[in-house]
């Protein structure tokens, strides 16, 4: 008997009536006689408003008690879709994810799978249950909840698909598939109907919300083959496996959700201060990235980070790191993604021209085998994602 895995996200289980549709998708399963495991996000903005709830009582929330918090609105979804379940006729049983067996490392936020025990959901399996999961937690070695990062759902539904050994892992959201860019900022982007795991893994690295980028790295890993599908639309989605085709632009993405921050100090520079600073950075687990020392003789160090993450980085700054001086940028980094891209010239000229005719002022910029990656001074208009798309996909 076959095992699938399902994921439903946060505006799959938003109220009761999408509830109803997401139970029809798990009964043609169910009367294929599949084993199943479903694993649900919190309904719709439900963890939005519970940050923002924290956020109005400490502008730097206690990491631990943030996620008691957060890993709330996982247990509501699940409950209320076996309750809905079991009265259609469903045999099934909720379980947390320290219920499930989801043991993580101590990271709050960001917290990474170290191990499932899934004897708890083979034996609701066995029993002939439905077995549904909350996502995006977990539970460490002190017994503390964690949680996994925003999208961590996907990473939770990913990693029990390859331990239970199921045939397909299928995440289910209000979009039908994985797009050559984001469907909301322009009317250009198109559904691809197969990528691979590198260039997911990319495109989710980059911003992306379409996919958590460790459930990716988990997939690729144990080769479970991933298809993103939409809850509310029937058609074939996204593929995501091994296979690399052709050596092609895949996808563009442009994030605006960053700070470029450049931090200074008349301090002569050791590489024991820079260490300090970023071992500091590793510690408060802030996950700064691009990161460069521009001076031999003073700190000169510029970085980015998440806006999510910069009321924890200020704050660090303030309590630790007094004597240093920074300023901040609000800026986009768009990314053009494909195997192969960097051999390609006609590429990067054709990316070039159009920020060269748009005056754009560029930071940096990154460029390997499988992505342009460009970071601009500022946030600009989703105009340019439309003049690249057009230029390198359309």
């Amino acid at each position: 008997m076959d095992t699938v895995v399902l994921k439903f996200g946060g505006s799959s289980v938003a109220d009761n009536i999408k509830l109803n549709i997401v139970a029809e998708k798990i009964k043609k399963f169910y009367d294929e006689n599949k084993r199943i495991v479903i694993v649900v996000s919190a309904q719709g903005k439900t963890t939005d408003s519970l940050i923002k709830e924290a956020l109005s009582l400490s502008s730097v929330p206690n990491e631990r008690e943030l996620d008691v918090l957060l890993s709330s609105g996982e247990q509501m979804s699940m409950a209320k879709l076996s309750i809905l379940l079991n009265r259609l006729g469903m045999k099934s049983i909720s379980l947390t994810g320290w219920q499930a067996g989801i043991i993580t490392n101590n990271t709050n936020q960001d917290a990474i799978i170290e191990d499932i025990d899934t004897s708890r959901i083979e034996k609701e399996l066995n029993n002939g249950n439905i077995v549904i999961v909350a996502g995006f937690q977990g539970i460490n070695k002190n017994m503390d909840i964690t949680t996994l990062g925003r999208g961590g759902s996907d990473t939770t539904a990913v990693a029990i698909a390859a331990k239970i050994k199921a045939k397909h892992c299928y995440i289910y959201s209000d979009v039908d598939g994985v797009y050559s860019t984001d469907p909301k900022k322009t009317k250009l982007a198109k559904k691809i109907d197969t990528i691979s795991y590198t260039e997911m893994l990319d495109i989710a690295d980059e911003g992306a919300k379409v996919l958590h980028n460790r459930c990716v790295e988990v997939g690729e890993k144990y080769s479970i083959p991933i298809i993103a599908k939409s809850t509310f639309i029937e058609n074939a989605g996204t593929l995501i496996n091994n296979k690399i085709e052709g050596s092609t632009v895949k996808s563009i993405v442009k994030n605006d959700d960053l700070k470029y921050v450049h931090i200074t100090s008349k301090t002569k520079y050791t590489s024991n201060i820079f260490n300090r600073i970023y071992t500091s950075f590793i510690e408060n687990e802030l996950n700064v990235k691009n990161l460069v020392n521009s001076s031999a003789d003073t700190i000169d160090i510029s970085f980015t980070i998440l806006k999510s993450k910069f009321n924890k980085f200020a704050s660090l700054l303030e309590d630790k790191w007094p004597e240093l001086n920074a300023t901040y940028l609000d800026i986009t980094r768009i990314s053009v993604i494909g195997n192969g891209i960097m051999s390609n010239n006609k590429i990067l000229n054709q990316t070039m021209k159009i920020i060269e005719q748009n005056k754009l002022e560029i930071i940096s910029m990154e460029i390997n085998e499988a992505k342009i990656a460009i970071i601009f001074k500022e946030i600009i208009s989703d105009e340019i994602l439309e003049e690249l798309h057009k230029a390198l996909i359309s």
